[in-house]
């Protein structure tokens, strides 16, 4: 699969594990052996499996986020306003598949690059949005999509 839609395969959402463990915000930075990442220095993440030993029974409660990824990250990756995995009377909005966690809504962009054919290599430069506003270059790929929308894929 593409680079783009594994982002969160092997994390749990910070959020979540502190609210279910009943611990601090800044608890996770005092671990050293469990990994974090931050996505728009506004959501952390924690690798699964790299929890401290006293808290890693609460791993099999904690919600999947394979596939999945915020969505103003989402829109920030692909380019495109967020209003699109927003609001329901945007043309696309239902062919995402959406999931609440923590009251952070994150989009299964894996699902949907799987159901369009979308390969994205891990440099790659992606961008949604209505066709006549894609650049189309020699170095790209072109994935048409519906009600006038694509998806350009633009290789490094």
């Amino acid at each position: 699969m593409s680079y783009l839609p594994n982002t969160l395969n092997s994390f749990w959402l910070w959020r979540e594990v502190s609210s279910k463990l009943g611990v601090s915000n800044p608890a996770y930075k005092y671990w050293r052996d469990t990994p974090n990442i931050k996505l728009n220095n506004k959501y952390v993440f924690i690798q699964k499996n790299k929890l401290p030993q006293k808290h890693d029974y609460i791993e099999p409660l904690l919600s999947d986020l394979s596939g999945h990824l915020p969505i103003k990250y989402a829109s920030d990756q692909l380019h495109v306003n967020e209003h699109i995995f927003s609001y329901e009377k945007m043309k696309l909005h239902k062919e995402f598949e959406y999931k609440y966690v923590e009251d952070v809504k994150f989009v299964n962009i894996k699902k949907f690059f799987k159901e369009n054919g979308i390969y994205v290599q891990k440099n790659s430069i992606v961008q949604l949005g209505k066709m006549k506003d894609l650049e189309i270059s020699a170095n790209c790929t072109f994935y048409n999509l519906k009600n006038d929308y694509a998806i350009v894929v633009y290789e490094s």
